[in-house]
């Protein structure tokens, strides 16, 4: 299984009338970092695009546990559970607040597209390959 930690503090422009976050933010905390993963196994988004993929999201699934406010310090957790075998790639995520309570679990798939096509693929081999590392019983 792949593990990535990425820590925010929340600032204002986050939050609602209620000083706790918005619930449209989750979806870009997640993406803050499933991109900081994709920089963990050594390309940055950008590197990844540059290879002809792109990887549109497919399904957003949330849901909330407890609030988040204001100035707060969040870790945002994602995991890749299994390895990809095919055009779908799946993140698994949680957000914890400074107490370590989780707040909010997510699910996020996303497709592996040819940009010149734009027809479902595989992962290129190297980042399959660094991915791999992770999960050495495939």
């Amino acid at each position: 299984m792949f593990e990535h930690a990425h820590q925010l503090r929340i600032h204002y422009a986050l939050t609602d009338q209620m000083g706790v976050v918005y619930h449209g933010n989750y979806a870009q905390f997640f993406e803050i970092a499933r991109v900081e993963a994709i920089r963990k196994l050594g390309y940055t988004y950008k590197q990844v695009e540059e290879m002809g993929i792109i990887m549109p999201v497919f399904e957003l699934n949330t849901r909330f546990i407890r609030p988040v406010r204001y100035d707060e310090i969040i870790t945002i957790k994602v995991f890749i559970k299994e390895m990809p075998q095919s055009y779908r790639f799946v993140f698994h995520g949680e957000i914890y607040n400074e107490k370590n309570e989780i707040c909010t679990t997510g699910l996020v798939t996303l497709y592996i597209i040819d940009t010149k096509t734009n027809q479902k693929v595989t992962m290129p081999e190297v980042l399959k390959h660094e991915l791999q590392k992770y999960f050495p019983e495939t």
